[in-house]
């Protein structure tokens, strides 16, 4: 919700017109259809330009191990309908809440990095097995060297605008599928001979993250590392209400915040709505729209500046998920004029768009 006002603020400033149609996905879907992933969802994401994905996942289901249905596969089943491969988290610190963060304020400061996690193979998408009695279980780890190039291509040309570094994380002394991983990006990188490719250890990157993660540029990695490490780097950032992230495959994209959905916060104007703000800027960046996306980078930071938060990056904060999305929103639509802007009218919900 505060997503889309801030892309109709965006479209009021730019004169632009985004068009928004909803559906679907996840625990909701599965109480009113019975599928994670209803047909009608799948059509409409299936022809759309783009896709902005809320957040999903139900404890009722989260912690029912017998549940023969997951709001997460709806996620992982549109990934693959819509061949969805490169997963891009980036990872920077906000100037305003370097101190919000429980690492040291000298060890985050100056961190600028972006995970590439592979999304179409390993573990999550591999074949799942229970035995009848239900005492033995598996999942298969699998890996294509396609699937393992066509990331790294899009890694190592990422660094190139960048600082020119690669990190590839795995498990190689251990994991075939990681000694495959290390094999084909060696070979992608000579193709990329201005760009220092490493590798690390992943029990090594997690720790390596916290205690020096400004030596990372891009780091490149499989699904299920990805996705923890990326949980883990959120500290930096101070919350993993902050971090955003785009989904890129065969001619379609999808962005949405990292983290999962907040079912207590539900009705109570508490959950954080920085990252589903975040990943429509980055909606706007594949669109080419870079001015629009700085403007929405902008009025974050102006947020933070104000201390306009909700709890979980300040305890004492009196602003809620609706008061802060409006900030956001107005100052894009006043930003050379702050006078709209009051404390005491913000926190009992009276600033408005116009």
């Amino acid at each position: 919700m505060q997503a889309k006002k801030v892309l109709y603020a965006i479209g009021e400033v730019y004169d632009h017109e985004f068009v928004f149609e909803d559906a679907l996905v996840g625990a909701i879907a599965i109480d009113k259809t019975g599928s994670p992933l209803p047909q009608q969802t799948l059509n409409l994401c299936l022809n759309t330009d783009a896709v902005l994905f809320g957040a999903i996942g139900d404890p009722k289901y989260d912690n029912n191990t017998d549940a023969m249905v997951r709001p997460e596969e709806g996620l992982l089943q549109l990934r693959q309908s819509l061949g969805l491969f490169a997963n891009i988290r980036p990872i920077k610190p906000y100037t305003a809440l370097l101190d919000s963060s429980p690492l040291k304020r000298e060890i985050i400061e100056g961190t600028d990095f972006i995970i590439f996690r592979e999304l179409s193979g390993g573990v999550y998408s591999g074949e799942k097995k229970l035995n009848e009695a239900g005492t033995i279980a598996s999942d298969s780890y699998e890996y294509s060297e396609e699937q393992i190039s066509r990331i790294s291509h899009l890694a190592f040309e990422a660094a190139q605008k960048r600082r020119k570094k690669v990190t590839m994380v795995d498990k190689a002394h251990v994991l075939e599928t990681s000694r495959l991983w290390r094999k084909v990006v060696k070979k992608v990188s000579e193709s990329y001979p201005d760009v220092a490719l490493n590798f690390l250890l992943v029990d090594n990157a997690a720790k390596q993250i916290l205690i020096n993660p400004k030596q990372f540029d891009i780091l490149l990695t499989e699904s299920l590392f990805g996705d923890i490490l990326s949980d883990e780097a959120s500290v930096i950032a101070s919350s993993i209400g902050l971090l955003a992230s785009e989904s890129l495959g065969n001619g379609h994209a999808l962005f949405e915040p990292i983290h999962g959905s907040y079912p207590k916060a539900k009705g109570k104007n508490i959950a954080n709505p920085i990252a589903s703000i975040l990943s429509a800027a980055l909606l706007l960046e594949y669109f080419g729209l870079n001015t629009e996306a700085q403007k929405v980078y902008e009025a974050v930071e102006k947020a933070f500046e104000h201390k306009i938060v909700t709890t979980d990056l300040s305890s004492y904060s009196k602003f809620g998920t609706n008061e802060v999305g409006n900030f956001i929103a107005n100052f894009i639509l006043s930003k050379d004029d702050l006078s709209y802007f009051n404390n005491d009218n913000v926190y009992i919900g009276q600033s408005t768009i116009v």
